[in-house]
């Protein structure tokens, strides 16, 4: 994997934030020596630098003038505030080329764009490219999947940059930002839809009477084993769904009740209003 003769540095210091840090680190993309965290929180703090060997600080404004690369990781609601407070500074500006990766859901690059961009002059803002980037929480265990949206400023060297750290936490795909919604909907909250499912297939396995124990073990691996499957086969989800369910069999009995209940709509209406919740956020 590609090195990065980069610093970067990370303005909070949440599970995201680890995730990529664990991730850029441990792959050798950019040395622990060259990664710097800030964040409100003390222990946390300490406990990056312990496990990692980063550099660590409560000042957001150094982390982000130092650094070539600097991830915004603080909650939504933050991020005005935050960036805010930077740019209020004297001595906001900028040395050469920065790239602001914002794992931020819901803030947009135009509302990004015009905190940063404001006081800085027209060849500054041409040297301050903004990606948005929509992770998920499996990108903790390097199974991630991202979506990212370059702002006009990006040049392909950003987006490669960029490219490079998600693919050391997982995949990636480029967007457009009016396909973040979608994103955001399906992988961002994706996790936890599978995660429901498990909790429900246990459910069932211990209302039959199965020990809680086994029960977990029986989904989780037949989780994995069916995923695998759908890597390894060069065939639809539906038409493999179709081998399992002979008919007069226990799982097409069990599907009868499934689309009894339109579970499949249900789900899918379920994204939708994930989506939508998405796009409110964003205004």
């Amino acid at each position: 994997m590609a090195k990065l003769n980069r610093k970067a540095g990370f303005i909070g210091a949440g599970n995201m934030a680890e995730a990529f840090i664990g991730a850029i680190t441990k792959s050798g993309i950019i040395a622990a020596s060259k990664v710097v965290a800030s964040d409100v929180n003390e222990e946390r703090l300490d406990s990056l630098k312990k496990n990692y060997g980063i550099s660590v600080t409560n000042d957001n404004f150094k982390v982000f003038s130092m650094s070539d690369i600097v991830i915004l990781a603080v909650k939504p609601q933050q991020v005005p505030a935050v960036l805010t407070q930077i740019v209020n500074r004297e001595d906001y500006s900028l040395q050469g080329r920065k790239l602001i990766i914002s794992i931020a859901a819901g803030i947009t690059l135009e509302k990004l764009e015009s905190i940063l961009y404001t006081p800085l002059n027209k060849e500054n803002i041409i040297n301050l490219p903004i990606i948005r980037v929509m992770p998920n929480t499996p990108a903790l265990v390097l199974a991630g999947m991202s979506g990212m949206v370059p702002n006009r400023y990006a040049n392909p060297d950003d987006i490669n940059i960029v490219r490079t750290i998600l693919e050391a936490m997982g995949k990636v795909i480029e967007f457009k930002e009016d396909a973040l919604d979608a994103v955001t909907a399906l992988s961002g909250s994706g996790p936890a839809y599978v995660f429901y499912l498990v909790e429900s297939m246990i459910q069932g396995g211990i209302n039959l009477g199965l020990d809680p124990y086994d029960a977990t073990i029986l989904t989780i691996t037949t989780l994995k084993g069916s995923v695998a499957l759908l890597e390894e086969m060069d065939e639809s989800p539906e038409l493999l769904r179709k081998r399992v369910t002979s008919p007069g069999g226990t799982t097409e009995e069990a599907f009868k009740i499934l689309e009894k209940k339109k579970v499949k709509e249900i789900i899918t209406e379920a994204i939708a209003a994930a989506a939508r919740r998405s796009a409110e956020l964003s205004r």
